[in-house]
């Protein structure tokens, strides 16, 4: 709601600059007959941080604690200023903080607080009187030097029954169609990206399945891209962050040597940077390039473990087993001898 009315905003900060500014003008301009300057500066301050907590503090309706604050902004700027005025008062000015905190209980009703004001207004006009009555003005004189600003405050009491009302109406609306053009945006892309996957699908798998269901014997090469093609697919669903041009074309060219390959993914890399994701792939590739014979396993590892993947290689050479970082770097040197490569866990 306060968002609503722009109680956020830039100009509303500034508007609590030009409020803070103007009130310290006016109790500098009026302290004529004033010795005590003390308690008048801390009225200032008081107001002040109760007009910043008005735009800064978020939620709607306030929180409680800053509103019970706030509640005593009015009695205790009062209290603070009435105790060190001349009697009579030299100038209508030297009420300054009426109007101060009539504004700060105005805008507490906007942010959903208005009983709370009329508590702070009705303590201000009680701290009014008992002045009035002790410096022997009369209670009347306090009283009808403070009720006139009980105006602006009915004003603001009438938006917040009425108005307000409507506002956040508006507000949950705008909030509901917000989430629906999410959800939408997202079913969207859902359905875009099933079509990639489709198409994709299609261009790669169609021309064997024709070959397939012409009913013609399949040469060994024919076999031999049916296999290709079947290992790739398997990859796109156990392994799709590993899913890149250069990793796809060097698996497919050492399954085609006759190395075992075997690519996993358990999420690790989902939130990685595209550097990270470059510089691993990278690896993969490089991997898979130089492998000859054996097996590969490359697996991208679960989120919240201390490596990000690791590759296991095993050949006539023996086995070698590297981590990676969350950087996407050989976590260390890699060791020979550690686990067999067709572990799935590696």
């Amino acid at each position: 709601m306060s968002g609503m009315v722009g109680m956020q905003s830039v100009a509303a900060r500034l508007l609590v600059s030009f409020y803070s500014l103007t009130f310290l003008v006016v109790a500098a301009a009026s302290s004529e007959g004033i010795t005590a300057y003390g308690p008048m500066l801390l009225a200032v301050v008081i107001v002040t941080v109760g007009a910043v907590a008005l735009v800064r503090v978020p939620g709607d309706p306030l929180p409680l604690y800053p509103t019970l604050a706030m509640t005593a902004i009015g009695p205790v700027a009062c209290a603070l200023v009435l105790g060190v005025l001349p009697i009579p008062v030299s100038s209508p000015l030297q009420m300054w903080p009426l109007g101060a905190v009539t504004a700060i209980y105005a805008f507490m009703g906007v942010r959903g607080r208005t009983a709370f004001a009329w508590l702070g207004m009705v303590a201000t006009i009680t701290t009014c009187v008992v002045w009035s009555t002790l410096t022997g003005q009369g209670a009347a004189h306090g009283l009808a030097i403070s009720v006139i600003n009980l105006a602006p405050l009915l004003m603001a009491t009438f938006f917040a029954f009425t108005i307000r009302p409507s506002a956040l109406a508006v507000f949950r609306l705008r909030e509901q169609t917000t989430r629906r053009i999410a959800a939408e945006a997202a079913d969207t892309a859902v359905l875009e990206e099933r079509d990639r996957q489709l198409s994709r699908l299609d261009e790669l798998a169609r021309p064997q399945l024709e070959r397939i269901g012409s009913g013609d014997n399949l040469d060994e090469d024919e076999r031999l891209a049916c296999r290709l093609l079947e290992a790739h697919l398997r990859d796109l669903l156990r392994a799709p962050g590993l899913s890149d041009p250069a990793v796809d074309a060097a698996a497919r060219a050492a399954r085609g040597r006759g190395v075992e390959v075997i690519l996993l993914d358990d999420k690790a890399m989902d939130h990685s940077s595209a550097d990270t994701r470059a510089r691993f792939l990278g690896s993969v590739a490089a991997e898979l390039t130089s492998a000859t014979d054996g097996a590969v396993t490359v697996r991208v590892l679960p989120p919240r473990r201390a490596s990000m993947a690791t590759i296991l290689v095993s050949g006539a050479d023996g086995v070698r087993r590297t981590e990676f970082d969350h950087a996407g770097r050989p976590a260390a040197v890699p060791v020979a001898g550690e686990v067999a490569a067709s572990d799935p866990q590696a």
